[in-house]
């Protein structure tokens, strides 16, 4: 189930939350973009993925963004103009919700210049039949190890986003224990 996520009326754009590959591969134009970070939230590899990082035989991991009350998620904002937000919004759902496994939402960002702006992030659908936050770290990199999918290895997938957020100066301690666990269990096979 989608959450309702419409952009409310706004001459200064529809903003947009990436918190995973959304951040350095966005695929849409925009007309700005700023460090940002979302209290109550938190990144992890807690969704099964049959398509892009797996197949339904043999599943891969992909990132989420999980509700955590103590958690501090920060990642990239993108501010979309107002005639663009709509072919945005179609391209972003037909590229995250390929599965339905997020809801949509208004998120209150804030941004590196201190303000707080409304933007549209994907929630985990933590009912979804692919969601597995739950798993521990060994189950997480036992999938990570074995999917392949579409796209390439979720191995592959895990080592470029926890490269792709140290290079963003941005770091996350429980990715890099999870990229760890993984290799080791790959070099093992």
């Amino acid at each position: 189930m989608i959450e309702d996520a419409s952009p409310k009326e706004d001459h200064d754009g529809l903003w947009v939350l990436g918190y995973g590959s959304l951040m350095w591969r966005p695929g849409f134009s925009f007309l700005e973009m700023q460090a940002a970070r979302v209290s109550g939230f938190v990144r992890d590899m807690c969704f099964l993925s049959i398509h892009y990082r797996g197949t339904p035989e043999t599943p891969g991991l992909v990132c989420g963004l999980m509700e955590d009350a103590r958690g501090v998620c920060r990642g990239r904002a993108f501010r979309v103009a107002p005639a663009d937000a709509d072919a945005v919004i179609a391209y972003l759902d037909e590229r995250e919700l390929i599965t339905d496994i997020y809801h949509t939402r208004m998120l209150p960002v804030t941004l590196e210049d201190g303000r707080t702006v409304p933007a549209r992030g994907y929630v985990a659908d933590t009912a979804h039949r692919q969601f597995v936050g739950g798993w521990s770290d060994a189950e997480k990199a036992a999938a990570i190890v074995a999917g392949r999918g579409s796209q390439g290895r979720s191995l592959d997938y895990l080592a470029s986003l926890v490269a792709h957020l140290d290079g963003l100066g941005i770091g996350d301690s429980r990715l890099h224990r999870l990229l760890d666990l993984a290799k080791a269990m790959d070099a093992a096979v």
